[in-house]
């Protein structure tokens, strides 16, 4: 599966969207708020092809639903670990599904079609006819890898708005709300649902990358978007000159700008002048193309 995922999430949103502790990250109906009906275009099986609406299939009765907002390895990890045992509740019936979001719904679906054996069986796979931003009324957050809703009676019982998706971090309690719905019961350990290369993965946890708080608000400060143009080169000749002396601040430089300009997703960050700068220090700290491809 090392090339399932062509594209990553920006690590810059980590640094610098969300870096600040205790900030809370909202995307999706809230707990209590209603599920609205929306159609999505499935992908395998009895729904390839044709137009779907899991809500209104479900008829107010339990719903486990993972919006994919962007496809990476942790993303497809955890939605894979949610619908493996959301799978295993059908019979108390729960009604489950996984919408990709993308402006691009033809490469895609080319690429689900290319890993269909990796998706867990028992479960509505779709894509959304509402582009990137997913159905209107749901006020989905663009900057988050997953959103996953776990629903009865209509109406939201969990929301899940992750930006680093963790098998262990945010498994349990996404199966805990999901077994809540489905009338409790015995949940599979992470390593049971996850199979032994996940615990082979895991006999070696690696450390903890620690962010750098002034390296944090530096770039806060070049990719404001109300900066003009003169507070952006101001924050960025201070960025540059902290830089300059700090071996371990050039390397983390590096490794944001190549996550972010090699994402495609350069415009979401700051102004162009802010971009330019991006692009210049990726150019100067960051991977060279075959080793970002890696």
């Amino acid at each position: 599966m090392s090339r399932l995922f062509l594209l990553t999430l920006p690590t810059v949103l980590l640094y610098v969207q969300f870096c600040q502790a205790g900030d809370p990250v909202f995307s999706g109906p809230q707990i209590g708020e209603k599920l609205v009906p929306f159609e999505a275009k499935g992908v395998f099986r009895d729904l390839a092809g044709k137009q779907f609406d899991l809500i209104k299939q479900a008829d107010k009765k339990s719903v486990a639903l993972v919006f994919v907002h962007a496809r990476t390895r942790p993303a497809f990890a955890l939605t894979n670990l949610t619908m493996k045992f959301a799978a295993t509740r059908t019979k108390t019936g729960l009604h489950s599904g996984v919408i990709f979001l993308t402006d691009d719904s033809t490469s895609t679906e080319s690429w689900m079609r290319r890993v269909e054996k990796h998706f867990p069986e028992g479960v509505a796979y779709g894509i959304s006819q509402d582009g990137a931003d997913g159905p209107g009324a749901y006020g989905l957050n663009r900057n988050v890898t997953l959103t996953i809703l776990v629903a009865n009676e209509g109406k939201v019982t969990a929301n899940f708005a992750i930006v680093q998706p963790s098998i262990q971090a945010d498994g349990p309690k996404i199966l805990k709300a999901i077994a809540g719905v489905t009338g409790g019961g015995k949940i599979p350990s992470i390593e049971e649902l996850a199979g032994p290369r996940y615990r082979g993965q895991n006999q070696k946890k690696s450390p903890a990358r620690k962010t750098d708080p002034k390296l944090t608000s530096l770039l806060r400060s070049v990719i404001n978007k109300e900066a003009n143009k003169d507070e952006v080169e101001k924050a960025a000749k201070e960025l540059e000159e902290y830089v300059a002396g700090n071996e371990t601040a050039r390397k983390e430089l590096g490794r944001i700008t190549t996550t972010v300009v090699d994402s495609g997703k350069l415009s979401n960050y700051g102004t162009a002048t802010a971009q330019t700068k991006l692009k210049e220090w990726r150019i100067k700290f960051g991977t060279k193309p075959e080793e970002s491809k890696k």
